[in-house]
Protein backbone atom coordinates (compact mmCIF):
# COMPACT_ATOMS: atom_id res chain seq x y z
CA UNK A 1 0.00 0.00 0.00
CA UNK A 2 1.66 3.04 -1.15
CA UNK A 3 -0.29 5.50 1.61
CA UNK A 4 -0.47 4.81 5.10
CA UNK A 5 -3.03 3.37 6.75
CA UNK A 6 -5.20 5.14 9.39
CA UNK A 7 -5.99 3.31 12.32
CA UNK A 8 -8.39 3.92 15.30
CA UNK A 9 -8.45 2.06 18.64
CA UNK A 10 -11.54 2.94 20.73
CA UNK A 11 -9.98 2.48 24.35
CA UNK A 12 -13.36 2.52 26.49
CA UNK A 13 -15.05 1.67 29.81
CA UNK A 14 -18.11 -0.36 30.77
CA UNK A 15 -20.56 1.89 30.49
CA UNK A 16 -23.48 -0.30 32.31
CA UNK A 17 -25.26 -1.70 29.89
CA UNK A 18 -25.10 -3.15 25.97
CA UNK A 19 -26.71 -0.42 24.73
CA UNK A 20 -24.68 2.29 26.85
CA UNK A 21 -21.51 0.66 25.71
CA UNK A 22 -22.66 0.02 22.01
CA UNK A 23 -23.99 4.04 22.22
CA UNK A 24 -20.53 4.88 23.15
CA UNK A 25 -18.48 2.88 20.18
CA UNK A 26 -21.10 4.93 18.22
CA UNK A 27 -19.51 7.93 19.17
CA UNK A 28 -16.01 6.29 18.97
CA UNK A 29 -16.37 5.32 15.73
CA UNK A 30 -18.03 8.53 14.46
CA UNK A 31 -15.18 10.42 15.41
CA UNK A 32 -13.13 7.74 13.70
CA UNK A 33 -14.48 8.37 10.76
CA UNK A 34 -14.53 11.85 10.73
CA UNK A 35 -10.42 11.68 11.26
CA UNK A 36 -10.42 9.48 8.42
CA UNK A 37 -9.88 6.65 9.93
CA UNK A 38 -10.32 3.74 8.05
CA UNK A 39 -9.87 1.00 10.34
CA UNK A 40 -11.25 0.61 13.96
CA UNK A 41 -9.77 -1.99 16.66
CA UNK A 42 -12.17 -1.87 19.60
CA UNK A 43 -11.46 -3.51 22.85
CA UNK A 44 -12.12 -7.42 23.98
CA UNK A 45 -15.84 -7.80 24.88
CA UNK A 46 -16.86 -4.36 24.79
CA UNK A 47 -20.44 -5.02 25.08
CA UNK A 48 -20.29 -5.24 28.99
CA UNK A 49 -18.57 -5.62 32.32
CA UNK A 50 -15.62 -8.29 31.93
CA UNK A 51 -17.94 -10.92 33.48
CA UNK A 52 -15.44 -13.95 33.78
CA UNK A 53 -13.71 -12.11 37.33
CA UNK A 54 -16.39 -15.12 38.98
CA UNK A 55 -18.36 -18.49 37.68
CA UNK A 56 -21.67 -18.11 37.37
CA UNK A 57 -24.38 -19.50 35.04
CA UNK A 58 -26.28 -16.38 34.69
CA UNK A 59 -23.53 -14.50 32.85
CA UNK A 60 -24.18 -16.68 29.86
CA UNK A 61 -27.37 -14.84 29.29
CA UNK A 62 -24.85 -12.10 27.84
CA UNK A 63 -23.99 -14.13 24.92
CA UNK A 64 -25.33 -13.61 21.52
CA UNK A 65 -25.51 -15.39 18.35
CA UNK A 66 -23.33 -14.28 15.44
CA UNK A 67 -24.84 -12.70 13.57
CA UNK A 68 -27.24 -11.15 15.67
CA UNK A 69 -28.16 -7.32 17.08
CA UNK A 70 -25.03 -6.29 17.92
CA UNK A 71 -23.23 -6.81 14.56
CA UNK A 72 -26.42 -5.88 12.84
CA UNK A 73 -25.77 -2.38 14.21
CA UNK A 74 -22.20 -2.39 14.04
CA UNK A 75 -22.21 -3.40 10.73
CA UNK A 76 -24.83 -0.83 9.59
CA UNK A 77 -22.24 1.91 11.11
CA UNK A 78 -19.26 -0.25 9.14
CA UNK A 79 -21.83 0.27 6.04
CA UNK A 80 -22.94 3.96 6.85
CA UNK A 81 -19.36 5.23 7.62
CA UNK A 82 -17.24 3.45 5.60
CA UNK A 83 -14.88 1.82 8.00
CA UNK A 84 -13.25 -1.42 8.47
CA UNK A 85 -14.11 -2.60 11.96
CA UNK A 86 -13.24 -5.01 14.16
CA UNK A 87 -15.36 -5.87 17.15
CA UNK A 88 -15.21 -8.65 20.42
CA UNK A 89 -18.25 -10.20 21.02
CA UNK A 90 -19.42 -12.86 23.89
CA UNK A 91 -20.84 -15.71 21.13
CA UNK A 92 -23.45 -18.13 21.74
CA UNK A 93 -22.66 -20.86 19.07
CA UNK A 94 -25.39 -23.52 20.32
CA UNK A 95 -26.81 -24.33 23.82
CA UNK A 96 -23.91 -24.80 25.99
CA UNK A 97 -21.62 -23.69 23.64
CA UNK A 98 -20.14 -20.40 23.81
CA UNK A 99 -16.84 -18.32 22.30
CA UNK A 100 -15.16 -15.19 22.53
CA UNK A 101 -15.33 -14.09 19.07
CA UNK A 102 -13.73 -11.54 17.22
CA UNK A 103 -15.81 -9.87 14.15
CA UNK A 104 -14.88 -8.08 11.00
CA UNK A 105 -16.78 -6.19 9.06
CA UNK A 106 -15.55 -4.49 5.60
CA UNK A 107 -17.25 -1.00 5.42
CA UNK A 108 -20.57 -3.21 5.13
CA UNK A 109 -23.21 -4.43 7.05
CA UNK A 110 -22.60 -7.98 6.14
CA UNK A 111 -19.83 -10.34 8.46
CA UNK A 112 -16.57 -10.57 6.33
CA UNK A 113 -14.61 -12.62 8.41
CA UNK A 114 -14.24 -13.92 12.75
CA UNK A 115 -12.18 -15.60 14.75
CA UNK A 116 -12.57 -17.14 17.95
CA UNK A 117 -10.01 -17.08 20.71
CA UNK A 118 -7.55 -19.81 20.91
CA UNK A 119 -5.75 -19.40 24.34
CA UNK A 120 -8.13 -19.51 27.01
CA UNK A 121 -6.90 -18.82 30.48
CA UNK A 122 -8.19 -19.77 33.86
CA UNK A 123 -7.02 -17.50 36.74
CA UNK A 124 -7.60 -15.90 39.52
CA UNK A 125 -10.14 -12.77 38.20
CA UNK A 126 -9.97 -14.51 34.70
CA UNK A 127 -12.47 -17.50 35.12
CA UNK A 128 -12.59 -17.59 31.26
CA UNK A 129 -12.48 -21.40 30.86
CA UNK A 130 -15.93 -21.77 32.41
CA UNK A 131 -17.54 -19.48 29.86
CA UNK A 132 -15.42 -20.34 26.76
CA UNK A 133 -14.79 -23.03 24.64
CA UNK A 134 -11.34 -22.89 22.94
CA UNK A 135 -11.78 -21.50 19.20
CA UNK A 136 -11.62 -23.84 16.35
CA UNK A 137 -11.55 -21.44 13.62
CA UNK A 138 -7.55 -21.85 13.34
CA UNK A 139 -4.46 -19.15 12.80
CA UNK A 140 -6.33 -17.52 9.53
CA UNK A 141 -6.27 -13.61 8.41
CA UNK A 142 -9.29 -12.12 7.75
CA UNK A 143 -9.25 -10.72 4.25
CA UNK A 144 -10.31 -6.88 3.87
CA UNK A 145 -10.25 -4.14 1.41
CA UNK A 146 -6.84 -2.56 4.03
CA UNK A 147 -4.70 -6.03 4.45
CA UNK A 148 -5.13 -9.21 5.69
CA UNK A 149 -5.50 -8.64 9.15
CA UNK A 150 -3.94 -11.27 11.72
CA UNK A 151 -7.00 -10.80 15.16
CA UNK A 152 -6.18 -12.45 17.94
CA UNK A 153 -7.74 -11.80 21.54
CA UNK A 154 -6.27 -10.72 24.49
CA UNK A 155 -4.36 -14.07 26.48
CA UNK A 156 -3.70 -14.76 22.63
CA UNK A 157 -1.00 -11.60 23.39
CA UNK A 158 1.47 -13.73 25.39
CA UNK A 159 1.84 -16.64 22.67
CA UNK A 160 4.41 -15.98 19.89
CA UNK A 161 2.79 -18.72 17.89
CA UNK A 162 0.06 -17.29 17.32
CA UNK A 163 1.29 -14.39 15.96
CA UNK A 164 4.12 -16.49 13.74
CA UNK A 165 1.28 -18.35 12.63
CA UNK A 166 -1.11 -14.96 11.30
CA UNK A 167 2.26 -13.93 10.07
CA UNK A 168 2.95 -17.01 7.81
CA UNK A 169 -0.25 -16.93 6.58
CA UNK A 170 0.00 -13.84 4.86
CA UNK A 171 -1.38 -11.54 7.80
CA UNK A 172 -0.31 -7.69 6.89
CA UNK A 173 -1.43 -6.09 10.69
CA UNK A 174 -1.65 -8.27 13.73
CA UNK A 175 -4.60 -6.71 15.98
CA UNK A 176 -5.33 -8.08 19.92
CA UNK A 177 -8.70 -6.78 21.18
CA UNK A 178 -8.10 -7.17 25.20
CA UNK A 179 -9.50 -6.77 28.69
CA UNK A 180 -6.13 -6.98 31.11
CA UNK A 181 -5.76 -4.94 34.30
CA UNK A 182 -4.01 -4.94 37.87
CA UNK A 183 -5.20 -6.60 41.11
CA UNK A 184 -5.60 -4.02 43.23
CA UNK A 185 -4.10 -5.58 46.08
CA UNK A 186 -0.61 -5.71 44.29
CA UNK A 187 2.21 -3.45 44.95
CA UNK A 188 3.27 -0.20 42.34
CA UNK A 189 6.27 -2.25 41.49
CA UNK A 190 4.78 -5.16 40.50
CA UNK A 191 2.00 -3.54 38.46
CA UNK A 192 4.47 -1.94 36.32
CA UNK A 193 6.25 -5.37 35.85
CA UNK A 194 3.01 -6.72 34.45
CA UNK A 195 2.12 -4.04 32.64
CA UNK A 196 5.54 -3.32 31.05
CA UNK A 197 5.78 -7.14 30.19
CA UNK A 198 2.54 -6.68 28.69
CA UNK A 199 3.51 -4.02 26.24
CA UNK A 200 7.08 -5.70 25.61
CA UNK A 201 5.95 -9.53 24.24
CA UNK A 202 3.68 -7.40 22.12
CA UNK A 203 6.56 -5.14 21.15
CA UNK A 204 8.69 -8.09 20.08
CA UNK A 205 5.78 -9.94 18.09
CA UNK A 206 5.90 -7.11 15.91
CA UNK A 207 9.85 -7.27 15.67
CA UNK A 208 10.04 -11.05 15.59
CA UNK A 209 7.56 -11.07 12.53
CA UNK A 210 8.09 -7.58 10.74
CA UNK A 211 4.64 -6.61 11.30
CA UNK A 212 2.51 -3.47 12.41
CA UNK A 213 0.46 -4.19 15.69
CA UNK A 214 -2.19 -3.06 17.67
CA UNK A 215 -3.66 -3.57 20.58
CA UNK A 216 -6.66 -2.14 22.35
CA UNK A 217 -7.34 -2.36 25.97
CA UNK A 218 -10.43 -1.28 28.16
CA UNK A 219 -9.42 0.82 31.25
CA UNK A 220 -11.52 1.39 34.61
CA UNK A 221 -12.00 -0.02 37.31
CA UNK A 222 -14.27 -2.81 37.72
CA UNK A 223 -15.56 -4.74 40.94
CA UNK A 224 -15.68 -8.45 41.73
CA UNK A 225 -18.95 -9.91 41.69
CA UNK A 226 -20.90 -9.66 44.86
CA UNK A 227 -21.21 -13.47 44.85
CA UNK A 228 -17.56 -13.89 44.32
CA UNK A 229 -15.41 -15.15 46.77
CA UNK A 230 -12.48 -16.75 45.49
CA UNK A 231 -9.19 -15.35 46.04
CA UNK A 232 -8.35 -12.50 43.77
CA UNK A 233 -12.22 -11.21 44.38
CA UNK A 234 -11.17 -7.57 44.99
CA UNK A 235 -12.03 -5.97 41.76
CA UNK A 236 -9.80 -5.12 38.34
CA UNK A 237 -8.09 -1.72 37.37
CA UNK A 238 -7.67 -2.28 33.76
CA UNK A 239 -4.61 -0.69 32.78
CA UNK A 240 -5.72 0.86 29.39
CA UNK A 241 -2.51 1.70 27.78
CA UNK A 242 -3.83 1.05 24.05
CA UNK A 243 -0.77 1.00 21.80
CA UNK A 244 0.30 0.91 17.97
CA UNK A 245 3.80 -0.60 16.92
CA UNK A 246 5.04 -0.40 13.70
CA UNK A 247 7.17 -3.32 12.05
CA UNK A 248 10.71 -2.59 14.11
CA UNK A 249 8.69 -2.50 17.54
CA UNK A 250 8.18 1.05 17.71
CA UNK A 251 5.49 3.50 19.29
CA UNK A 252 3.67 5.04 16.47
CA UNK A 253 1.01 5.80 19.48
CA UNK A 254 0.11 4.98 23.04
CA UNK A 255 -3.17 5.67 25.40
CA UNK A 256 -2.79 6.50 28.80
CA UNK A 257 -4.11 4.09 31.77
CA UNK A 258 -6.70 5.72 32.68
CA UNK A 259 -9.55 7.64 30.57
CA UNK A 260 -11.18 7.14 27.35
CA UNK A 261 -9.03 7.61 24.40
CA UNK A 262 -9.38 7.25 20.83
CA UNK A 263 -5.70 6.81 19.60
CA UNK A 264 -5.17 7.88 15.74
CA UNK A 265 -1.84 6.36 14.03
CA UNK A 266 -0.80 6.49 10.89
CA UNK A 267 0.98 3.12 9.56
CA UNK A 268 3.32 2.98 6.71
CA UNK A 269 2.57 -0.41 5.68
CA UNK A 270 5.53 -0.38 3.20
CA UNK A 271 8.01 -0.58 5.88
CA UNK A 272 7.13 -3.77 6.73
CA UNK A 273 8.34 -5.05 3.36
CA UNK A 274 11.46 -2.88 3.45
CA UNK A 275 12.01 -4.40 7.67
CA UNK A 276 11.68 -7.75 6.02
CA UNK A 277 14.60 -7.24 3.82
CA UNK A 278 17.11 -5.80 6.02
CA UNK A 279 15.79 -8.30 9.12
CA UNK A 280 14.96 -11.61 6.91
CA UNK A 281 13.94 -13.48 9.96
CA UNK A 282 11.31 -15.42 7.70
CA UNK A 283 13.58 -16.59 5.33
CA UNK A 284 16.18 -17.55 8.17
CA UNK A 285 13.78 -19.74 10.18
CA UNK A 286 15.02 -23.42 10.52
CA UNK A 287 11.61 -25.26 9.98
CA UNK A 288 13.55 -28.54 9.91
CA UNK A 289 14.63 -28.18 13.75
CA UNK A 290 11.44 -27.38 15.31
CA UNK A 291 9.29 -30.64 15.63
CA UNK A 292 9.33 -30.55 19.44
CA UNK A 293 7.42 -27.50 19.25
CA UNK A 294 4.40 -29.63 18.90
CA UNK A 295 5.00 -31.24 22.21
CA UNK A 296 4.08 -29.60 25.13
CA UNK A 297 7.27 -29.99 26.94
CA UNK A 298 10.58 -31.74 26.69
CA UNK A 299 10.98 -33.93 29.24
Amino acid sequence: MSKPLRVALLQERDRGSREANLDAIEVGLREAAAQNAQLVLLQELHNGPYFCQHESVAEFDRAESIPGPSTDRLGSLAAELNLVVVASLFERRAAGLYHNTAVVFDRAKAICGKYRKMHIPDDPAFYEKFYFTPGDLGFEPIQTSVGKLGVLVCWDQWYPEGARMMALAGADLLLYPTAIGWDPADEDAEKARQRDAWITVQRGHAVANGLPLLACNRYGFEPAPTDSTAAGARGIQFWGSSFVAGPQGEFLAQASTDQRQLLIADVDMQRSENVRRIWPFLRDRRVDAYADLLRRYRD
